[in-house]
């Protein structure tokens, strides 16, 4: 298969030894793949290096923010494609993609839906069916947000579209590594809030725990996904619970 000389393939790594061949394999038809590494201690860094195609670039953790700006610099190419280490492309998605930045009408920026898997397992609602992110885009006309420590959210300065097909998004290996994630991710949410001057409000905290499960588990049909959904359910709101108890705490 050959590459498409003007598009880079972009991703931020840490301690993805298992992802990393797969996610680079996803990118083989990009012109060149730009990892911003933030020292991983396991072999990440010796697999990507095995690809002549990729440039590394180790830059010690800030936020997720920080990294894919690095990412998004130092692309040689305008059009990009970013992905996180568990997202996977199907053959039609690949084919999608070269198809849409061949066109001289293309837009400057397109959404991508996700299809969530835990495990093997697939997630078909509690939210994830309208998960969608910008993952290509022409790095001229868009740089994510700054402040955003965590959620990272792209600013674009241009026309945006939405691509058919789908990423197969391996968030997760089994539930205790979502629980570790949630917690982590809450940690960094409550950071961003305390450094934008949100002031803690206890009835806040709670009220935002409680709407958070009924949204993920009824208004967001987790409750369609069976066992599957109220643990989605919960470990939503317990990231809730992690950004309000964080930013209590540096106050």
């Amino acid at each position: 298969m050959s590459f498409i000389e003007h598009i880079s393939g972009l991703i931020i790594t840490f301690n993805e030894e298992k992802n990393i061949q797969e996610v680079l394999d996803c990118f083989d038809f990009c012109e060149e793949i730009i990892v911003v590494d933030s020292f991983s201690s396991d072999n990440t860094v010796e697999i990507a290096s095995r690809n002549p195609k990729v440039k590394i670039i180790q830059h010690g953790f800030e936020d997720f923010t920080k990294q894919r700006n690095i990412a998004l610099d130092a692309a040689k190419n305008d059009w990009v494609l970013f992905l996180d280490a568990d997202e996977r492309i199907t053959p039609e998605l690949e084919k999608e993609i070269r198809e849409t930045i061949s066109r001289p009408d293309a837009k400057d920026a397109y959404y991508i839906y996700r299809i969530f898997f835990v495990g093997k397992e697939k997630i078909n609602f509690s939210g994830t069916q309208n998960d969608k992110n910008f993952r290509l885009f022409k790095k001229s006309k868009a740089s994510y947000v700054k402040h955003k420590k965590v959620h990272e959210t792209l600013d674009v300065k241009g026309t945006t579209g939405v691509l058919k097909n789908k990423l197969l998004h391996y968030s997760f290996e089994n539930y205790t590594s979502f629980k570790s994630k949630m917690l982590y991710y809450g940690r960094l949410k409550g950071e961003e809030l305390a450094e934008t001057g949100k002031k803690y409000l206890i009835a806040v905290h709670y009220i935002k725990v409680i709407f958070k499960f009924v949204k993920t588990y009824f208004l967001k049909l987790g409750i369609l996904d069976g066992v599957d959904g109220l643990r989605i359910s919960y470990l939503q709101s317990l990231y809730v619970n992690e950004t309000y108890r964080t930013l209590r705490d540096l106050q």
